[in-house]
């Protein structure tokens, strides 16, 4: 019986997603992977697209190939229809492990041990520090060269150097907000995998 594991769901949606984003149909993988040296049915590739067929490791490798993804991209892929937004992103893995840290596993660049964990999540509040510092050195440099055209950024509001003034400060300003927010998460997910530690 296929499975309908995170994984699972995962490549069979990133299937279709590269197929249809090379503008392949099915028969049309099929004839590129019987080329390749993979022959696979078109009714096989609808088969694992519908989860009705699981993918074999040599699928997943030929797929991926024929594709021009990696199968760190199929592995990992979030499937739009995402049963459970909770649950894990992959089989057995604990339900925080989030798409970057996902994709650093799987192509070997960190471990899933507890510590190996806590470090990956101190990376990132770190990276996510300084990406958000950046954002406020620019915001307020956009806010400084607003005061400083003061009366005049009034009287030429219509003009396109005050326009995309206008506009760097609206897009800094929802920059910032997101980044902010991706720390409030990253800082929280290091404390709960702290606490864990207890």
């Amino acid at each position: 019986m296929p499975s309908s594991s995170p994984t699972s769901l995962a490549v069979s949606d990133a299937i279709t997603h590269y197929r249809q984003m090379r503008e392949l149909t099915r028969d049309e993988l099929a004839y590129v992977l019987e080329a390749a040296g993979h022959p696979l049915p078109a009714d096989a590739i609808t088969q694992m697209e519908s989860r009705e067929l699981d993918v074999t490791v040599d699928d997943l490798m030929a797929l991926a190939y024929v594709l021009g993804t990696t199968p760190t991209a199929l592995l990992t892929h979030i499937p739009i229809d995402m049963p459970c937004a909770e649950g894990p992103l992959a089989t057995a893995l604990p339900a925080d492990v989030g798409q970057d840290e996902l994709c650093a596993w799987v192509e070997g660049r960190t471990e899933l041990d507890h510590q190996s964990r806590v470090q990956w999540c101190e990376d990132r509040v770190s990276r996510i520090r300084v990406l958000s510092t950046h954002h406020e050195e620019q915001l307020q440099g956009a806010y400084a060269e607003i005061r400083e055209l003061g009366e005049l950024a009034d009287r030429e509001a219509d003009s396109a150097p005050v326009q995309a003034l206008h506009t760097r400060i609206r897009d800094g300003e929802y920059a910032l907000n997101q980044v902010d927010l991706a720390l409030a998460l990253a800082e929280q997910q290091l404390d709960d995998l702290r606490e864990n530690t207890r």
